[in-house]
């Protein structure tokens, strides 16, 4: 959540409700800035901003650097970022019980876990691979939602989750070209089930009656809190100071996921929260695109194979019904 990992994905468990109308507001700036296309515009400009921080996190461990110092750092930008957005919004942090709950619920089950393990792991494994895992979310919280009865069964949703696994297969098979080791792959999907798990959490308990970027400002706030003693008992504390290639790699990483979802939450607003969930195939995409910029990385054909089957599967995942009833 929060930040969708490490690697700042499209958050399924922080949902945005638009409102009645889904049709941007007439009179509301030019013509072109309450169009279909801008909106486009900014779908595509949001899923290749987050797609970066895939990449952006692996340099970030690049010198060393451990996972909750990272954590602790990734949280506290995103904090002083996204506080600033609610100080403009004038709309800041909620301290009810629930919320409180929700902050430290959360925190722990979408920020510290599933971050830890992206760090831990995509020190092993190709930045573009852990773009295309992190697209197992939607798989692994089907099942989930199903055993809740927060989702019904359909046969096309179960078709999308068997593309799911073959995807992952062919990631982990021989054909992958030795990319990927096959206990990095199991702990780098630690993450997404860890996401799955909060997203059907969510579903089932709602977000305290706030909106997505209180949560997410709350959270943030929480998670630093959190991460601070963890990274300075277990000797993982990270200094910053003097910032070379690896710190500005996490500054913008932690930068850039906030501003793009508080841009995500505006456009769901506006555009509706279904077009804007289509942002998660670009960061999938252009996750792999930014490895290859900006590291290098090159892939054997299965991988591109497993990346447009694991795509396929999440078209077919995706609940119908609430398309029908929030599309533009």
């Amino acid at each position: 959540m929060s930040d969708g990992g490490a690697g700042g994905v499209v958050d399924p468990a922080l949902p945005v409700v638009p409102p009645p109308s889904c049709s941007p507001t007439k009179g509301e700036g030019s013509a072109f800035f309450s169009s279909r296309w801008f909106f486009v515009l900014v779908l595509i400009t949001l899923g290749v901003g987050w797609g970066s921080t895939q990449s952006l996190g692996k340099i970030a461990t690049a010198t060393g650097h451990q996972p909750f110092g990272l954590i602790f750092w990734q949280m506290a930008i995103g904090a002083l970022v996204l506080g600033a957005v609610s100080l403009l919004r004038g709309k800041g942090m909620v301290f009810t019980r629930p919320a409180m709950t929700f902050y430290v619920v959360v925190a722990v089950i979408g920020t510290l876990i599933p971050n830890a393990t992206f760090y831990a792991s995509v020190v092993h494994l190709p930045a573009g691979i852990m773009s295309i895992l992190i697209s197992t979310v939607p798989f692994l919280a089907f099942p989930m939602a199903l055993a809740l009865g927060l989702d019904r069964f359909s046969a096309g949703r179960l078709a999308g989750l068997a593309l799911g696994l073959v995807g992952v297969a062919l990631i982990a098979s021989p054909g992958a070209g030795g990319a990927v080791s096959g206990g990095w792959l199991l702990l780098a999907m630690v993450g997404p089930l860890f996401y799955a798990i909060e997203a059907n959490y969510v579903a089932k308990g709602g977000t305290a009656g706030m909106d997505a970027v209180q949560a997410m400002f709350g959270v943030s706030v929480v998670g630093t809190v959190l991460a601070a003693p963890i990274a300075l008992g277990t000797g993982q504390w990270v200094d910053p100071f003097p910032l070379g290639r690896a710190e500005w790699a996490l500054i913008a990483s932690s930068a850039v996921h906030a501003v793009v979802y508080a841009s995500y939450v505006w456009l769901a607003s506006k555009a509706g929260s279904v077009f804007a969930s289509q942002t998660s195939y670009l960061v999938t995409g252009s996750g792999v695109l930014w490895a290859m910029l900006l590291l290098g990385e090159r892939f054997p054909a299965t991988v591109w194979v497993a990346l447009v089957v694991m795509l396929a599967g999440v078209a077919l995942v995706q609940p119908r019904e609430r398309a029908r009833s929030a599309e533009v």
